[in-house]
């Protein structure tokens, strides 16, 4: 099974305080995947997660949290790939933000696959060679 690069709509799902229904199902998978050593994340979703949090000891807590989670080395390769990448999707007329190509190329370049519930990555598939991860318990 291959290691797996979580993106900010999975941590903001299972960080927040209540969830239901498919929000569980995702909480709990990435909690399994914790368990498993088979997180990974980058600094740009790791910059994702901590912006926007008001409360200074909730940054702090949190940010001490994510240090479990040591950031994947980013080599200019990773950065010229997202931007292949990108250049691809727009000349399709698919739309992103630098962070979504950047998380293709690393997952690429690392075969990781990338938990995710942005719909977006459905489309960056057809011009990014990756995987998705799904949960495993519906």
């Amino acid at each position: 099974m291959p290691d797996v690069l979580v993106d900010t709509s999975v941590w903001s799902l299972a960080l927040r305080r209540k969830t239901s229904g498919q929000e569980n199902v995702i909480s709990r998978e990435l909690e399994e995947l914790v368990q498993e050593g088979r997180v990974r994340l980058i600094g740009p979703i790791r910059q994702e997660i901590l912006s926007g949090i008001r409360d200074q000891k909730q940054f702090e807590i949190l940010k001490t949290r994510l240090r479990a989670f040591p950031d994947v080395f980013l080599q200019e390769e990773t950065f010229e790939r997202a931007a292949e990448i990108f250049n691809l999707c727009r000349k399709a007329g698919i739309q992103g933000s630098n962070t979504d190509f950047v998380i293709c190329a690393v997952a690429e370049e690392n075969h990781f696959a990338i938990f995710t519930t942005d719909q977006d990555f459905l489309r960056y598939q057809k011009y990014s060679k990756f995987l998705l991860h799904k949960p495993r318990k519906e």
